[in-house]
């Protein structure tokens, strides 16, 4: 079953045209790899997926829901796109137990097993201002799976971990494969993609080739 089903999707902002006519499927149960340079078009399809870009022309269905006219975001989806946004003043449990008590489906032991699982301590009192860069990553991997989404959309979920951290992210990810979730990932190491992914697409230009 395709998860994910991008028709013929294009997108143009004033004038200038960021997807051309991407069509692909993403099937369920699986980690799809995204490549292609900075302002190549895989972000901003991720962001049309996920609902936050609405496309000029074509349709997104995910999950046999159609984005932006059966649901305005994918249900049962976790996302880290571009650097994930905290309050600096909070700990990290204080910044996930403010976005879970939004939609009331992470309580606190999810919030602190979802911590934990990313290698973070949920009782650590350290202003998020005060992280490093991998650990605000790691934080925005907790917020992505604290509610047990189906999917995940992941745009450099590597960004900013050294390398024991790029080793604990992969090990996770494939358990999260093993779980029967699907998983949509944006990466620049082809590391990365090797070692991860079950289907590979590039995108150049704003157009997407399967490898």
């Amino acid at each position: 079953m395709q998860y994910i089903d991008v028709q013929d999707v294009t997108l143009c902002i004033q004038k200038k045209p960021i997807l051309q006519h991407v069509t692909v499927g993403f099937a369920s149960g699986k980690i799809h790899g995204l490549i292609g340079r900075n302002g190549s078009g895989k972000t901003m399809l991720m962001k049309c997926i996920c609902g936050f870009v609405r496309p000029t022309q074509g349709k997104i269905l995910v999950n046999g829901k159609q984005v932006g006219k059966d649901m305005d975001f994918p249900e049962a989806t976790g996302v880290i796109i571009e650097t994930p946004g905290f309050i600096p003043y909070y700990s990290g449990f204080r910044n996930l137990k403010m976005l879970a008590d939004l939609t009331g489906k992470a309580d606190k032991e999810k919030i602190r097993k979802s911590m934990q699982t990313v290698g973070l301590e949920p009782d650590l009192k350290r202003h998020v201002k005060k992280y490093s860069l991998g650990m605000r990553q790691r934080l925005g991997l907790a917020q992505a799976i604290m509610e047990d989404p189906d999917l995940l959309i992941l745009d450099e979920p590597m960004n900013g971990l050294d390398k024991d951290g790029v080793q604990d992210m992969r090990r996770y990810l494939l358990q999260l494969k093993e779980q029967g979730k699907t998983i949509l990932l944006a990466s620049h190491s082809a590391e990365d993609i090797s070692v991860l992914c079950d289907t590979v697409c590039e995108m150049d230009k704003g157009k997407l080739t399967i490898c």
